[in-house]
């Protein structure tokens, strides 16, 4: 089978990644739930064959990944007529792996991906930060692109977006849009970051604040009157600002706390939940800054924020929790499996029993 057949597959079956790694027949994952073919097992020679087809693809040189010593390589690439991919390329005992994401040609409808309007209206702040938290493969990268693509049509300005690879293309509408990958038009995120610093930006999309030296410079640029996404691998309000925070020195501690509670706008957490009918729903944490946020977050109280949270409907605010609660009442997703992507389970547990859920 030919790369170019294997996507075609891929996409023919909706399949959201797909695994070649030798000793392994070809294995999809379609709706959060692997798929393995009858058929025989990729041999090293397989695998190593298809990375190649999948370097002349993306147009890049395999013999860098083979000769610097990277432990894995990601990008993304497109197939005329098939579709837009996200490649990570990888070594494992010996022989070379893949895992091949499908990134749908054009920019994802808000409403088929069930992002809450209460998201989409974060690109109405003119400066500060934005956090899309959750773990890999949440869909935080299609909600960022759908803020973009809002930011895109309703403001004017210059937006920035630094990603590692770049998925989502954004046309210059009444935006320009500048679009950078890292490693291949810069290094670094920092160094990204730093840089579109001195391109007169008033939209920066940062792919992800990975170390203490993009966290702080994130948190400087949102502090210059810029406006600033970026995502973590966090779930919940409470656990991304102490992410942020244990992310720094003791003696340097106090003083981000002080900055994150002045420029940080909102947080939202996000996880797809397996649906009864086998596909998957989003569920949805939505933090909206207020007075009360920021003392809590000055005075080292980030374990109240919940409760804040939860009595913050009227501000478009819902926990991870009650967003789990709702999926399982409109019968969308079983009471157990909601338990499991919980918070507090023992909390929403009570909650169903009072309910009679």
């Amino acid at each position: 089978m030919k790369l170019e057949q294997l996507l075609q597959e891929m996409v023919d079956a909706k399949a959201s990644d797909v695994f070649i790694i030798a000793g392994l027949p070809l294995a999809y994952s379609v709706s959060g739930r692997q798929v393995r073919l009858d058929s025989a097992p990729f041999k090293p020679a397989d695998t190593e064959a298809f990375v190649s087809a999948i370097y002349e693809a993306s147009g890049r040189s395999m013999a860098h990944f083979m000769e610097n010593g990277n432990h894995d390589d990601d990008f993304s690439f497109a197939v005329p007529g098939v579709g837009r991919f996200r490649a990570n390329v990888f070594r494992q005992r010996g022989s070379y792996g893949a895992v091949i994401r499908v990134i749908p040609f054009g920019l994802p409808d808000p409403v088929e991906f069930h992002i809450p309007d209460e998201v989409l209206r974060l690109a109405k702040f003119q400066k500060g930060l934005v956090l899309v938290t959750g773990p890999a493969g949440a869909g935080k990268s299609t909600t960022l692109a759908c803020i973009i693509d809002r930011l895109n049509r309703e403001r004017t300005g210059h937006i920035i977006t630094m990603e590692d690879p770049i998925e989502y293309v954004h046309k210059h509408g009444s935006c320009i849009v500048t679009q950078r990958e890292v490693p291949t038009d810069v290094a670094t995120y920092g160094e990204a970051l730093r840089s579109a610093m001195r391109e007169s930006p008033d939209v920066i999309l940062l792919g992800e604040m990975r170390d203490q030296d993009t966290i702080g410079t994130a948190v400087t640029a949102a502090e210059m009157a810029q406006l600033l996404f970026s995502t973590l691998h966090t779930t919940g309000a409470a656990g991304t600002v102490d992410r942020i925070i244990d992310a720094f020195p003791a003696s340097q501690q106090r003083q981000i706390r002080i900055q994150l509670s002045m420029v940080l706008q909102a947080i939202v957490s996000q996880q797809l939940v397996p649906t009864i009918d086998g596909g998957t729903a989003p569920a949805f944490e939505i933090m909206i800054t207020n007075t009360a946020i920021r003392n809590l977050i000055r005075e080292e109280k980030t374990h109240q924020l919940d409760s804040v949270i939860a009595s913050g409907g009227a501000e478009g605010m819902r926990t991870m929790d009650q967003s789990l609660f709702g999926l399982v009442k409109s019968g969308q997703v079983a009471k157990e499996m909601a338990l499991q992507y919980s918070i507090h389970q023992e909390a929403l547990e009570k909650r169903f029993e009072m309910e009679g859920l």
